[in-house]
């Protein structure tokens, strides 16, 4: 009699430690989810400056209209890519996509600036000034979250890989690592910049 009251505190014990792993990883799933929307609100915020960016830019640059056009294009498909990304923050092919879709906006919007040097009087109109203001408060708060998120899929991916949840993750719906989001081509950061003279 003793040994079955044993056997069914361990087990009580085991379920409700299956129990508290089941917990943990929902709340870790849920706290990348929110990093994530938190990436969404900055990104859509984005997106809304760079057509106001670029139309006060087309009085001053009607000759730069390629640049202007690759910026607008840039946003949009960046724009396309959130919504499956906002979706399934743990499909890694979603996240590559607007990973990359980023950073061509990101290599755009550079080009622009670059252009944007030859024209003085363009850099002092003082509606450019305002939206080049708010577009790179916005970028620290795209970088600040991003950040943000990539903490919180290490925390939850640490946690699902590691033993015991591991042996429980893929029977909850935890099948798969999150992704990661990152902006920048790793593969290009990582190569040493080539010089010629």
């Amino acid at each position: 009699m003793a040994t079955g009251w044993i056997v069914l505190i361990v087990l009580v014990v085991l379920f409700i430690y299956v129990i508290s792993i089941y917990n943990r990883l929902v709340q870790l799933k849920n706290q990348f989810a929110n990093a994530f929307a938190q990436i969404e609100v900055q990104l859509k915020r984005r997106y809304d400056l760079i057509p106001n960016l670029v139309e006060t830019a087309k009085a001053y640059m009607s000759h730069e209209r390629e640049t202007l056009e690759a910026v607008i294009s840039a946003r949009n498909q960046a724009a396309q890519a959130l919504p499956a990304a906002k979706q399934n923050p743990t499909d890694a092919s979603a996240m590559s996509q607007l990973g990359q879709a980023e950073g061509a906006l990101g290599n755009a919007l550079g080009r622009l600036n670059v252009v944007m040097e030859a024209y003085p009087d363009l850099k002092a109109n003082q509606n450019m000034m305002q939206l080049s203001e708010e577009l790179t408060s916005t970028e620290n708060r795209v970088a600040f979250a991003r950040q943000a998120y990539n903490d919180a899929v290490m925390n939850y991916n640490t946690y699902r890989q590691s033993f015991p949840p591991v042996v429980f993750a893929g029977m909850f719906g935890h099948a798969s690592d999150a992704s990661l989001l990152e902006f920048e081509d790793s593969a290009a950061i990582q190569a040493a910049p080539k010089v010629s003279f």
